[in-house]
């Protein structure tokens, strides 16, 4: 594997800031927020100094009970060969169920979710993983995630889901010990047997990010300053093997690039510490173990499954019988509140026209209304909502979100068409009410 060194995750926010710091050996990009044609100048600078680049997608969902979208896979395998990266990274999770296979509304989560850790799933994993490989022009490696709640009746350790994954298919592993530390707050779960339960040679590299605690609950926020409790299990790991790569994530609320700086030293200190402690080199991987035939109704037992749980975390339906109803509540109210902070930033117009309303206005509307065509077209259904109940009370902002919402409905913006088409024209009388 590739050694990577020390990494930053790429945002916009602290692009320039990233590109005077000094020691960047490598930076972590979202695949899905850059376009393979129109790379940012500040990636193509990063580029030719040198820096790998690394394209991590959110959007596969690996976990889910489908099988891969060979839209995604294509447009994920274009931004690794625009980027010319020598991996790319994904998750071990699923964001959206129903559909066909369950017979039931498809629903988008808008976050990451944890799988199952049952045979089902890991064998459904399995197979989309190899679909995703041979897909994919360079290897993939995927990321364990942090989780609120816990599925009943699991099967499997962590450490056991992964070391089978890995051993079955190939595929690499991104360890992300800021979510081992996660799921030993929210899940009683034990790093340290996570650690030594993996296969060591699998790893591809190693993210560190900050969080915050409430309530007795553990938040990934990557918003926050990396914890003790984190760069501790990142010695513990480097203890055990050398990561060929760790990289910072910061995802809001960025600091001054100093305090980023300082974060990046933290991490680079965590490792230098478990360095000694390493007893001999990590063992040589095995091969790949034959996958076998995915057993029968294996997607349709996981399909139901994840299909009941997002409904009853995104359109209020009872909670499946064996979850914890007020993890549920917890993970429920997260996925809202990252709902309207994300449409806030896909639409920034809507806070501007709502001003302090807005959130309020959106989680009302988020409640028993579930995504299921991306932020964007949520964005859209939520003017929509607005206007059709005679709202914002104000004319003048009425006016101009029934302007912004015109513009932005149709196949292309209001302001290219020829004409309004005649079809929607009672409808957008009413709008104008």
């Amino acid at each position: 594997m590739e050694r990577l060194g020390t990494g930053i995750g790429w945002r916009p926010e602290i692009a320039d800031a990233v590109e005077r710091m000094p020691g960047i050996d490598w930076v972590e990009v979202v695949a899905e927020n850059v376009c393979p044609g129109h790379l940012p100048e500040s990636l193509l600078r990063l580029r030719e100094r040198g820096v790998t680049v690394v394209p991590h997608g959110v959007s596969l969902g690996l976990g889910g009970a489908d099988r891969p979208d060979a839209d995604r896979l294509a447009a994920l395998a274009e931004r690794a060969e625009a980027l010319g990266s020598p991996l790319v990274t994904e998750h071990i999770a699923f964001v959206r169920a129903g559909g066909p296979l369950t017979a039931s509304p498809r629903l988008e989560a808008g976050h990451l979710l944890p799988v199952p850790r049952t045979r089902d799933a890991l064998d459904v994993l399995c197979q989309n993983i190899r679909v995703a490989q041979d897909a994919l022009p360079v290897p993939l490696a995927v990321e364990n995630i942090a989780a609120l709640f816990s599925w009943p009746d699991e099967e499997l350790t962590e450490g056991q889901f992964l070391y089978e994954l890995a051993d079955r298919t190939g595929v690499r592993l991104l360890i992300d010990v800021a979510n081992l530390h996660t799921n030993h707050v929210n899940r009683g779960e034990d790093p340290a047997r996570a650690l030594a339960e993996l296969p060591l040679e699998a790893i591809a590299y190693v993210h560190v990010a900050g969080g915050f605690e409430r309530d007795g609950v553990w938040h990934d926020s990557h918003a926050h300053p990396v914890p003790r409790p984190v760069l501790g299990i990142l010695a513990d790991l480097a203890s055990r093997v050398t990561p060929p790569g760790v990289l910072l994530e910061r995802d809001e609320n960025f600091p001054e690039p100093a305090e980023l700086r300082r974060e990046l030293a933290a991490v680079r200190e965590a490792v230098e510490q478990g360095a000694p402690a390493r007893a001999a080199a990590p063992a040589e991987g095995s091969a790949p173990r034959a996958a076998g035939q995915e057993r029968p109704r294996a997607r349709q037992r996981l399909g139901l499954a994840q299909a009941a749980l997002l409904s009853a975390l995104v359109a209020g339906t009872p909670a499946p019988e064996g979850f914890d109803r007020v993890r549920l509540g917890v993970q429920a109210r997260a996925l809202t509140a990252k709902r309207a902070g994300v449409v806030a930033k896909v639409a920034p117009e809507l806070p501007e026209i709502l001003g302090d309303a807005y959130r309020p206005a959106f989680l009302a509307y988020a409640q028993g209304r579930p995504m299921t065509g991306g932020y964007r077209r949520d964005a859209l259904d939520f003017a929509e909502h607005l206007l059709l109940a005679g709202r914002p009370e104000q004319a003048g902002a009425r006016r101009e979100l029934r302007e912004w919402w015109l513009e932005r409905s149709g196949p292309a913006p209001r302001s290219r068409r020829p004409a309004v088409r005649l079809a929607r024209a009672a409808r957008r009388a009413l709008l104008r009410r």
